[in-house]
């Protein structure tokens, strides 16, 4: 495809998916234009995710399980992704829409970074972001619903912040935690049973490591912690520094110590279901 070229009253500046619209790629198409997809191919979907404040930043955990009605599709999908570099997307529902949706959101970001030599506001990502949930509005009245979590540290505030969205694209910051997906019910009640305002990271990771716990053990689309092929949720953190992975032996670390803190009730058993050795 030859480099295209706008007049100067025509030029879609720093609005990547315009520009891509102006070329004749719609950014917001259906696969294959198609207008029967949905449930009945089998789509996979993404489940639990959740972020949540801490002093200093944000914590963001995804599970990696897909799932395709009663079968699970992936064992090792990565639901939480770096946007830039102080900001991170969660993403839950129809999994190929969302990964889509995701890379053209880090497009977005990086080329209006070059285009206006500067980065895009927390606030503005998280418009942009709303904008391309709301594009996808035709596909999720389909059944390909995309419900992202977008999460960052705000470098004009000082602060992490959190935003959840609905499937029409708006959008909702939230004060101290958010979780989407099949367990998120279970996962939110964790966080907000132990949620302080003056957590700190590492238990701020444990919190959010100990809520995708206990949504694994009650909500089957939701993957555990899967110590016999070394699978763990994906768990980063976004602070004045920038993005950073909890790497999987620290992660490993962590769920042995709840393993290990469990009660050794009558429900010990039913309890460990969401780690599989």
């Amino acid at each position: 495809m030859p480099m295209p070229f706008f007049a100067p009253g025509d030029d879609p500046g720093a609005n990547f998916p315009d520009l891509l619209k102006r070329i004749g790629l719609d950014a917001t198409m259906t696969p294959g234009g198609r207008t029967d997809v949905g449930a009945a191919l089998g789509i996979p979907h993404a489940t639990t995710c959740v972020a949540l404040r801490y002093d200093g930043g944000v914590v963001m955990a995804g599970d990696r399980r897909a799932t395709s009605g009663n079968i699970i599709s992936h064992r090792t999908m990565e639901k939480v992704v770096q946007a830039d570099r102080h900001s991170g997307v969660a993403i839950a529902g129809s999994a190929g829409p969302a990964m889509e949706m995701v890379k053209m959101f880090q497009l977005q970001l990086e080329h209006y970074e070059k285009v206006e030599g500067s980065a895009l506001s927390l606030d503005g990502k998280a418009n942009q972001l709303s904008a391309m949930v709301r594009g996808n509005l035709p596909a999720a009245m389909q059944g390909m619903v995309v419900v992202p979590i977008f999460a960052g540290y705000d470098l004009l505030r000082s602060s992490g912040r959190l935003w959840d969205f609905d499937a029409t694209g708006g959008r909702y910051e939230e004060k101290d935690f958010v979780a989407t997906g099949s367990g998120s019910l279970h996962a939110g009640t964790v966080i907000k049973v132990g949620y302080q305002p003056d957590l700190d990271r590492s238990a701020a990771i444990d919190l959010a490591a100990r809520s995708l716990w206990e949504a694994a053990d009650a909500d089957s689309a939701t993957g555990g912690p899967d110590l016999r092929r070394g699978v763990f949720p994906v768990v980063a953190s976004i602070d004045v520094d920038g993005w950073a992975r909890v790497d999987d032996d620290e992660l490993a670390t962590r769920y042995r110590a709840i393993i290990d803190g469990l009660s050794d009730g009558p429900d010990s058993d039913s309890s460990q279901s969401g780690v599989a050795s």
